[in-house]
């Protein structure tokens, strides 16, 4: 509780005035008691000395004792106290309520004794015979000089006590209420003393919490109002900074969670300080915190550490082309020190290069197939033309078989750059598709009865499974025929005689899964995530004749449609491809 200031300031006071008033209670307790017991013993003094006084002719004339029993008994009722008349000898003559021929003789008494040194006595002590506190005072009874008795008078002290009593209850109910009374202002004055106080505290904890705090209003021009003002500045002028510095993070932050390359930020020991998504998914599998991490336990490749160390030794920056086999990515690592924006710290850039490595590849690759295919027909038609111009012009039958066979390579020429055209239109966009609600079996019937004669020739059985119930898919008829027909010619090129083609269709969550199985040679699995490019082919399918574009123009159309296009498939036990539809809604 003391550790609140409010309480430091309430409790002195409140303790002061506690103090005060017990000390002024106990004080005035002792005055009031002494001065009520002076006028007490002044009162029965003089009216001890009034029957000592009344008794001295009686007793000097030798009046009975029975007459001065019966005037002590009258006296005590008078004065509401007991009367006791003692003589020269300590003989009880007189009491008003005891029996005095019972009682001990009194010579002896302190108040007797004293009375008959000093002419008066008194005392307080407990009585025997009644049975608790008296005040007693005796007065000799003379005449002349010769003391004849003594008169005594004695009050019970209960009633000094109850009025002693009262006097501390009242003395205390007035301290108990002064003090409740001080420490209600008390705590009212500390409590508008350190009201702002504790405003501050908490609009300050608050800002320091990251919350906005309201402006705080003061009415007053002493010190708390001039910190409270104070205060009001550094608040507007911290939440303007908080909001700059807020507003740059956003931008930084919106920056590096939508940037393709990724960043990596680490301090002078190798700390992982941030990181964004990209570089995330680039070297971490899984959601884990790596931040606090070091760079060996996330990168996990001691190239990225030689160029984050040479980067620190030297404090230049550096690059280098990385490759990761197991993820089958290049990346370009480049290592710049932070300098004074984060002293000992280092920014290392990683872009990936994997896909611009793919496209050059398979530029490469383009060259080279292209380059293969037209390479055959052209020297077969520089061959043909030279025989012709060498002297078969004049052969008839030979020439006009030279033309033949000139021909059949200028259309295979023709259908090549024909092939080509339609995929490049179709990979542009350039090919609106004529969508419209078609049943599956509409497209694969059409279709098998297309290639129903090539397949006769060489003994092959092409069977179709479509229920005629499958719902419709929405889709551009004849290009999407063309996409079965191209897969159906495949199955029946790379199929032995004999065998046996199943062309499927069948519901699959919001699609339609088409498949076309055969019983052929199949794809090996090194060529198998390369069928479906330009101008690729396998070893066997070169022996087969064919431009290599049908898989590509197949898979194009399949994703102009929204589906996708897939091969699964064994060496020696055939292959089956897989594409999918979306249903029409």
């Amino acid at each position: 509780m003391f550790h609140s200031i409010r309480w430091r300031i309430a409790a002195p006071y409140v303790i002061l005035i506690l103090g005060t008033m017990l000390g002024l209670s106990a004080y005035l307790q002792n005055t009031l008691r002494q001065r009520y017991m002076d006028n007490l013993e002044a009162k029965l003094m003089a009216e001890a000395r009034l029957i000592a006084d009344t008794l001295s002719p009686e007793l000097a004339q030798g009046r009975g004792l029975q007459l001065v029993d019966e005037q002590a008994k009258r006296w005590a009722t008078l004065i509401q106290g007991r009367v006791t008349i003692i003589a020269n000898d300590g003989t009880v003559i007189g009491e008003s309520h005891e029996d005095r021929l019972q009682m001990d003789n009194h010579l002896g008494r302190p108040e007797i004794q004293q009375a008959l040194a000093e002419g008066q006595g008194s005392s307080t002590r407990f009585s025997q015979s009644v049975g608790y506190r008296m005040l007693y005072i005796a007065i000799p009874i003379k005449s002349g000089d010769q003391i004849l008795g003594f008169a005594r008078v004695s009050l019970p002290l209960q009633q000094v006590e109850t009025s002693i009593v009262e006097l501390q209850r009242t003395l205390l109910d007035v301290t108990a209420v002064a003090g409740t009374l001080a420490l209600i202002l008390a705590v009212l004055i500390a409590n508008s003393t350190t009201r702002p106080i504790r405003l501050l505290t908490q609009a300050a904890t608050q800002l320091a919490n990251g919350k906005t705090t309201e402006r705080l209003i003061t009415r007053t021009r002493d010190e708390i109002g001039q910190l409270t003002h104070a205060f009001n500045s550094m608040t507007a002028q911290l939440q303007a900074q908080l909001k700059a510095l807020e507003d740059e993070r956003r931008k930084s932050h919106a920056v590096l969670q939508e940037m393709s390359d990724g960043v990596v930020i680490v301090d002078s020991l190798g700390n992982i300080l941030l990181i964004n998504p990209a570089a995330v998914s680039m070297f971490v599998e899984g959601q884990v915190d790596v931040i606090g991490h070091t760079l060996v336990e996330v990168l996990r490749l001691h190239q990225v550490v030689e160029l984050w160390q040479q980067c620190r030794e030297t404090g230049e920056a550096q690059s280098a082309v990385l490759e990761i086999s197991t993820r089958r990515q290049y990346l370009q690592a480049i290592a710049t020190p932070l300098g004074q924006a984060l002293p000992g710290g280092t920014l290392l850039l990683f872009q990936n290069l994997t896909r611009e490595r793919q496209l050059a590849t398979m530029r490469r690759d383009f060259i080279s197939n292209i380059s293969h295919e037209l390479r055959s027909p052209l020297a077969s038609l520089k061959a043909l033309s030279e025989t012709l111009q060498g002297g078969a012009l004049e052969d008839p039958p030979a020439a006009r078989r030279f033309l033949q066979q000139m021909e059949a390579e200028i259309d295979a020429l023709s259908q090549m750059i024909a092939e080509l055209l339609e995929l490049s239109r179709i990979e542009s966009g350039q090919v609106p598709l004529a969508m419209e609600a078609v049943k599956p079996i509409d497209i694969l019937i059409p279709a098998r009865e297309r290639l129903s004669l090539q397949a006769d020739r060489t003994g092959l059985t092409v069977e179709v499974d479509c229920p005629d119930d499958l719902p419709y898919i929405l889709a551009d008829p004849p290009r999407l025929e063309q996409v079965v027909v191209n897969l159906l010619h495949n199955a029946i090129k790379f199929t032995p005689d004999g065998g046996h083609i199943l062309v499927k269709a069948l519901l699959k969550d919001d699609t339609i899964l088409f498949s076309v199985a055969d019983t052929g040679v199949g794809i090996s699995r090194e060529d198998l995530p390369r069928i479906f490019e330009r101008f690729f082919k396998t070893d066997r399918s070169r022996a087969g004749g064919g431009t290599g574009l049908g898989l590509a123009i197949a898979r194009h159309t399949v994703e102009a449609h929204g589906g996708k296009i897939w091969a699964e498939s064994q060496e020696g036990k055939g292959s089956t491809f897989f594409f999918t539809i979306p249903l029409a809604i």
